[in-house]
C-alpha cells in the first residue's frame, strides 16, 4: 500500500508506556497506519475542521490519543467507548494528555520516576513528553463512556469520522455469539451515523463485510490486516 498521509517518521514518542499509559495485554495500533486511515477518511469527509472523531472499541484510548496529537488542526472533539470499564479509566488518562494540564501532570509523574530510579528510559520519556506537549495547539474536548458496540449506542451528536480496530485473536474478548460481528457492528453504527459520516474499519484480511446498508469507498490490505472505508447508502 502506498501511504499518502502517514509519513514515514520516527514515532517513538508514542510508544505505549513511555508517555502514553500502557494497557497490559493489549496491542497498540501502528501510528503511521492510524494516521493514514484518518487522512483517507478526512479526504472523503465533507467536513475538514472541528471533526468529531469516535472509536466504538477504544480500549485504552491509544488510537484516539495518537490521532489527537497528530491532527490538532482538524479534530475538535474525541469520543471513545468500550465494553471494558477498566480500560475506559486508562482511556481517560491517555486522552487527558491532549491538554496542557494533562501532559504537565504526566511530566511531573515522569520527573518523580527520574528522581526515584535515575533510569535513562525515564529521562528519554520526559523528552518525549515535552515534544508531545509542543504538539498541542488547541483544546480538544473528549468524552469516554461504557457501551457494547454490538448493541444500541447512545451519542448526543453524530460523529463526522468513526475509526476503530475490530477486536481479534486471543488478546481480547469480543463478547458476542453473532456469526458475523462486523455486520452486527455496522448495524449498530448505522443508527449513530449521519449521511456524511465516514467510517474506517481495520480488521483481519480474511474478514468479509456483507452489510448492504453501506457503500465501500476504499479497501486496502496491509500484511495480515486490512482496512475499509465506508459510508451510508
Amino acid at each position: 500500500m502506498e501511504y499518502k498521509y502517514g509519513r514515514n517518521d520516527n514515532y517513538e514518542d508514542f510508544s505505549s508506556g513511555r508517555v502514553l499509559y500502557h494497557v497490559r495485554g493489549m496491542t497498540n495500533f501502528p501510528v503511521r497506519l492510524a494516521q493514514e486511515i484518518y487522512g483517507r477518511c478526512l479526504e472523503y469527509s465533507s467536513k475538514k475542521k472541528d471533526i468529531c472523531l469516535y472509536d466504538c472499541c477504544c480500549g485504552g484510548g491509544y488510537l484516539l490519543t495518537v490521532l489527537g496529537f497528530l491532527n490538532q488542526d482538524t479534530i475538535g472533539k474525541i469520543i471513545g467507548s468500550d465494553i471494558d470499564i477498566e480500560l475506559l479509566s486508562v482511556a481517560k488518562k491517555n486522552l487527558s494528555l491532549l491538554s496542557e494540564a494533562g501532559i504537565n501532570k504526566r511530566i511531573a509523574e515522569i520527573e518523580q520516576m527520574i528522581a526515584s530510579f535515575q533510569k535513562q528510559s525515564h529521562i528519554e520519556a520526559k523528552k518525549s513528553a515535552v515534544r508531545l506537549k509542543n504538539l498541542i495547539k488547541t483544546n480538544i474536548q473528549f468524552e469516554v463512556f461504557h457501551a457494547d458496540a454490538l448493541k444500541e449506542i447512545k451519542l448526543n451528536e453524530k460523529p463526522d469520522i468513526i475509526i476503530t480496530d475490530i477486536p481479534y485473536g486471543n488478546l481480547v474478548d469480543w463478547k458476542s455469539d453473532e456469526e458475523n460481528v462486523i455486520d452486527k457492528l455496522l448495524d449498530t453504527l448505522y443508527g449513530i451515523c449521519s449521511s456524511d459520516t465516514i467510517i474506517g474499519l481495520c480488521m483481519n484480511k480474511k474478514t468479509k463485510i456483507r452489510n448492504k446498508k453501506y457503500i465501500r469507498l476504499e479497501r486496502q490490505q496491509i500484511g495480515k490486516r486490512k482496512f475499509e472505508i465506508l459510508k451510508k447508502r
